[in-house]
């Protein structure tokens, strides 16, 4: 019930035993072809974050679920273990949802609840979800691998002299601070945040002053159930915003969309976002862990020329691969 622990069980093996999904669960290509028991009553594809916002409001205030789950499926299917979160309500079907679900069935099916909120708790999730789906082992050689790759990245940023000031959001109009293992990600990656944002910390709302007052080198845009071509049409909000200009990320260029897929979900391409990050942050330690389509990079002198409407026309594919030129998205 959740896109992070289809990948968990894709990248444990189990991906031809997954027998229901959610429409978001995109990742890897093969859980295409798995039947969708859970659909999400908000597109953010075709809608605008205040549009969105509007909707989750009025569906909320109604004592609606923002999630259609199939519950005739879940009863004639039966499944042995079933996955969810309590995490965010925006971002999957919540746990107390499930659990009344499955309730009716003669043989309930075992419900694990995974709200990981850092980067060690996520990966010890992958050990949960192994017990819970008798492949301990698997999940044990999984872990192993990623917590080498995340050792790599520590040792380099360990010997880090100077880091930058960072800021991370994961929503605009309202703003959201990427909290949870998003805030750790940073820190690990060689970022300095706002003192209180710390690893772990909830992904809350806030006021455009703070991101103002925060004076970031680098800014990281990384837009919860965002693609690039939405975080383009998202960006002319914030240029908008009273000292966007001043900003020194703005000034130097340092500014980032990412594709939310590599930072948003709790499972094993959290290393791949945790890479990323290092090699925005420290260029000069990291190279070839940004995959073509990931992000986009601010060009600061095209930028300068532009009214806020038409900022998204200043990012370009970063970094540059080959002779492509993504150009303007």
């Amino acid at each position: 019930m959740l896109p992070s622990g289809t990948e968990i069980l894709f990248a444990l093996g189990l991906g031809e035993r997954i027998i229901g999904v959610t429409d978001l669960c995109d990742y890897p290509p093969a859980a295409a072809g798995i039947r969708v028991v859970c659909r999400s009553r908000i597109d953010p594809a075709v809608m605008s974050s205040e549009e969105v916002e509007a909707e989750m409001s009025r569906i909320l205030s109604a004592g609606e679920s923002p999630y259609e789950l199939d519950v005739e499926w879940l009863m004639e299917a039966s499944p042995d273990v079933v996955l969810t979160q309590d995490l965010c309500y925006f971002c999957e079907v919540d746990a107390g949802t499930v659990h009344r679900a499955v309730e009716p069935i003669p043989m309930p099916p075992k419900v694990l609840t995974l709200n990981p909120r850092t980067l060690d708790e996520i990966l010890g999730s992958f050990l949960e979800v192994g017990e819970a789906c008798g492949t301990s082992e698997a999940a044990t050689k999984l872990l192993a691998g990623l917590a080498e790759r995340v050792a790599a990245v520590a040792k380099k940023i360990d010997a880090v002299e100077r880091r930058p000031r960072v800021f991370s959001l994961e929503g605009v109009n309202p703003l959201v601070i990427g909290g949870h293992w998003v805030t750790d990600l940073v820190a690990r990656a060689g970022g300095v945040l706002p003192p209180r944002f710390t690893a772990g910390c909830p992904a809350e709302r806030i006021e455009w002053c703070e991101v103002v007052s925060a004076e970031p080198e680098k800014l990281y845009i990384d837009l919860c159930s965002s693609d690039l071509a939405r975080s383009v049409r998202e960006i002319p909000w914030l240029a908008a915003q009273p000292g966007w200009n001043e900003l020194p990320a703005v000034q130097s260029g340092e500014v980032y969309l990412i594709d939310h897929s590599t930072l948003s979900r709790p499972g094993p391409r959290v290393v791949d976002g945790l890479e990323l990050l290092a090699e925005l942050t420290h260029p000069e330690l990291f190279s070839g862990h940004i995959l073509p389509d990931a992000v986009l990079k601010l060009d600061a002198g095209c930028a300068a020329g532009l009214p806020a409407e038409r900022i998204g026309e200043a990012f370009g594919a970063w970094p540059v691969f080959g002779n492509s030129d993504i150009g303007r998205v």
